[in-house]
Formats: structure tokens, C-alpha cells, sequence
């Protein structure tokens, strides 16, 4: 007979927080490269793999850096996106278990990595939103494989009473299936988008508001579009589920992590902007985690409850 499992009837007495992550240099840093081409003293083009740090310093210093000459930013992002043949590496797993075994191995973690781990011990729903351009089933194998790697014995079986709790609470259940049955429902109810994938460009592409607004938006805007729209999507998500449980008399707070200053401008401006208005109800923090001196990052902007316990 399976033991009876524990159930945290706890978590009814919390407050509601949901947070979206950006991914790399955020949750983690990670060692995938981008390869361009660079012109050296000699005046020749030679291949070079840049780390996403190094990129963004000289990713406008377009006389010395170039995307490979075949296949363009295609080329030069082919390792941010999934495989396009059967038995070629994902990088992006093997990246994320290197990145994971630098930090086990006492790397100092990215701004949003302890938070990251304090939303799946707590049972939090959370969405990833990155610029990569991975599937949603990619990420959430990540995912896995960082709570598999990152968080201690105790603490998953501390994430598994916690779900419980939420599931018995909101969803009224009295009879749990296995530890694993109970994961897959969680990071279910949770989202993952790469918004260079094509299945989300697709979706982007048929919403009525963002098709009219990519029709008008410049190259470089569009990424900043892309984001919004993954937010929106998160933030209607959560609001439909506090809907269907009846948990909207609660206080809900809603917060977003980035280290691209560009994003965090942009999101900040669609906060105050559009999300506070249209749900009113809900707190919207906002961190910058650009900095790397900063071990949580700086919280620019805060729409509703000026002081939130946990951000």
C-alpha cells in the first residue's frame, strides 16, 4: 500500500504571488553561444562563439561583428532553439545541466535563481518567458531537470506537500495521485514561452490586438511585442484560474524578472500602461536583474501595494 502523502492544508492562509522569469542570465547563466563572425587586425572574417553577455556589449558594433555569412541570425541563434533533426544535442538541456553543476560546484547563481527555487518549493505558478526559441515542452523539461538538480530532498517533498495543499484547497481534491502525477499537474498549470519558436509567433500572429500591432512594429520593437503578449497571456491565465477557484477576494501580486534593461522598460511601460488598468486588482512588480553586484536584482517598478513581503 503507497503511504498516505502529506498535505500542507497550510497554504490556504497565503496571500496569492505568481511570477514570470526571463531565463538566462536570470534564473541561470547560461554557457550557450551565439556564433557570428568577427573582423580581426588582419581585415579577415573569422568565426567566433560569443556568450550572451559578451553579445549584448557588442552586438551594435556592426564593423566588427557580423551573423555567419550563410545562414544569417538564423546561423548565429541555431543553438537557441530546439534541434531540427532527430539525434542532434539540445543545447538547451545540456546548457541548463552545465549551468546547474557550476552553481553545485559554488558559482555564485543568477539574480532570480533563489527565487526561482523558493516559487517551486512554495508551489507557486509561475511562467518562463524568453527570447529563445525552444518548444513549451522543452522548457518545462528544464524545468524539471532543475528541480531534480537544484532543489534538495527536503525541499521537493516540501514542493510535493505544498501542491497537495493547493490541489485539496482550490481544486477540492481528497485523493492525490503519485508524487510524479501530481508534478505533471503543476507545471501544467504553468507556462513556458520562447517567443522566437514558431508555434508561438503563430499564436502571436492570430490575436486580433497584437496582429494589428506587429503589422506597425519595427524589427527591433519586435521582441519587446512578443514579451507583452507572453505576459498578457500569463496574467489572463492566473486571472481565469482565481475566477474558476474563487480566490479573487485574495491579495494578488503578480512579479517579472529580467536582466535586458530594454525589457524591463518595455514591460514596465505595458504595466502601467495596460495590465493595471485592466486588472485593477492585482499588484505588478517589476525587477531589473541587469546588474550582477546586485544579488536580487533592483525593483523598478510597482503598480498597486508599494511594500510586498517576498519581492
Amino acid at each position: 500500500m503507497r503511504p498516505i502523502p502529506y498535505v500542507n492544508e497550510e497554504v490556504c492562509n497565503r496571500d496569492f504571488k505568481y511570477y514570470i522569469f526571463d531565463w538566462d542570465d536570470n534564473i541561470l547563466h547560461m554557457p550557450t553561444k551565439i556564433l557570428m563572425e568577427h573582423l580581426n587586425e588582419k581585415g579577415e572574417w573569422v568565426p567566433v562563439s560569443l556568450s550572451t553577455s559578451t553579445f549584448a556589449l557588442v552586438r551594435a558594433d556592426t564593423d566588427h561583428y557580423r551573423p555567419p555569412t550563410e545562414g544569417g541570425w538564423t546561423a548565429a541563434f541555431r543553438n537557441f532553439a530546439d534541434p531540427k533533426h532527430e539525434g542532434e544535442p539540445n543545447h538547451f538541456i545540456e546548457d541548463t545541466m552545465a549551468a546547474l553543476a557550476r552553481v553545485s560546484a559554488g558559482e555564485r547563481p543568477s539574480p532570480s535563481y533563489n527565487t526561482f527555487k523558493k516559487t517551486l518549493v512554495e508551489g507557486r505558478i509561475f511562467a518562463i518567458v524568453t527570447a529563445r526559441g525552444h518548444a513549451p515542452e522543452t522548457i518545462e523539461a528544464a524545468v524539471r531537470i532543475f528541480i531534480e538538480n537544484a532543489l534538495s530532498p527536503l525541499e521537493r517533498e516540501t514542493m510535493m506537500s505544498n501542491l497537495r495543499g493547493y490541489r485539496k484547497w482550490l481544486d477540492k481534491v481528497e485523493t492525490f495521485g503519485t508524487d510524479a502525477e501530481e508534478l505533471d499537474y503543476y507545471l501544467g498549470m504553468c507556462r513556458y514561452a520562447a517567443v522566437t519558436y514558431d508555434g508561438f509567433k503563430a499564436r502571436m500572429a492570430e490575436d486580433p490586438i497584437y496582429k494589428e500591432k506587429l503589422a506597425t512594429a519595427t524589427t527591433a520593437s519586435r521582441p519587446e511585442l512578443a514579451k507583452e503578449f507572453a505576459i498578457r497571456d500569463f496574467v489572463e491565465h492566473v486571472f481565469h484560474m482565481l475566477q474558476r477557484t474563487g480566490g479573487l477576494d485574495r491579495s494578488v501580486a503578480i512579479g517579472f524578472s529580467d536582466d535586458d534593461k530594454g525589457n524591463v522598460k518595455s514591460v514596465s511601460n505595458y504595466i502601467k500602461a495596460e495590465l493595471s488598468r485592466r486588472f485593477d486588482g492585482i499588484k505588478f512588480v517589476v525587477y531589473d536583474t541587469s546588474d550582477r553586484t546586485l544579488s536580487k536584482g533592483r525593483k523598478v517598478c510597482v503598480s498597486g501595494q508599494m511594500n510586498l513581503p517576498g519581492f
